[in-house]
């Protein structure tokens, strides 16, 4: 019972921490659209937001290591993808990827005022509820990865509620890599589960995170269900073998 008052108080101190840190950092970040050059502009967005997370992360007791920088080749731009375990994964996901990057994400986080302006500046907005909402984001994500940003994607969709390493993915992240001619990063994030449980509402404690970039891995000479199935068994078995 204690654990469980604990974990509730520190979610509180967490949001209240996060909301302060992010009105500091907010003016910053939007000066990231000044920038006539837009790869530029995302990469001054980005280390922004790396600031950000690394000091709040510290804050909140949930320190993160990075491994695998190294797998990103300079001037090549990948498409990433990563498992969701929590809502902790979507603030780390993005600022800790070596250069610009943007995210896939949902178009209704986009309408939320002032954090709304911020979100838009990072990801790509879908409604994946209309169809024509799904088209628009996949072309637009083409487009981003041309001009020499990265693509950040859950192929889970949604958070993993099972009792499995994974959920199934879906397609998406994969048509995408193929049909941009993009190496994709594997990306495991360790830890969130534990610090916020899927299944508990309203809830964290202070634990050490891990975010491992794996191999590239190519999408040349492969269709997209044998690429999601070995990008899955990747993943799989490194978030498996650090749990």
């Amino acid at each position: 019972m204690l654990k469980n008052i604990f974990g509730r108080i520190w979610a509180l101190w967490a949001l209240l921490s996060f909301t302060i840190t992010f009105l500091i950092i907010f003016i910053p970040s939007m000066l990231s659209y000044l920038y006539k050059d837009e790869v530029k502009g995302q990469n001054y967005f980005i280390w922004v937001s790396r600031v950000w997370m690394q000091s709040w992360l510290y804050l909140i007791g949930c320190p993160v290591k990075v491994l695998g920088k190294e797998n990103f080749e300079k001037n090549k731009t990948y498409v990433i993808v990563y498992n969701h375990n929590a809502l902790l994964d979507v603030p780390l996901s993005a600022p800790f990827v070596p250069g610009g990057n943007k995210t896939i994400a949902k178009a209704s986080f986009g309408k939320v005022p002032i954090f709304g302006w911020f979100y838009k500046r990072g990801g790509i907005m879908v409604d994946r509820n209309k169809e024509n909402s799904r088209v628009k984001s996949f072309e637009a994500m083409r487009s981003t990865l041309k001009k020499g940003i990265h693509m950040c994607i859950y192929p889970e969709g949604t958070r993993n509620r099972t009792g499995n390493p994974l959920k199934p993915f879906y397609d998406g992240a994969f048509k995408l890599a193929i049909d941009a001619k993009k190496e994709i990063i594997p990306c495991v994030i360790i830890g969130t589960n534990k610090a916020m449980p899927v299944k508990k509402t309203f809830y964290l404690v202070p634990k050490r995170l891990k975010m491992i970039f794996l191999n590239p891995v190519s999408s040349e000479n492969i269709d997209t269900k044998s690429l999601n199935k070995k990008v899955f068994d990747i993943m799989s078995e490194e978030f498996t073998k650090n749990q």
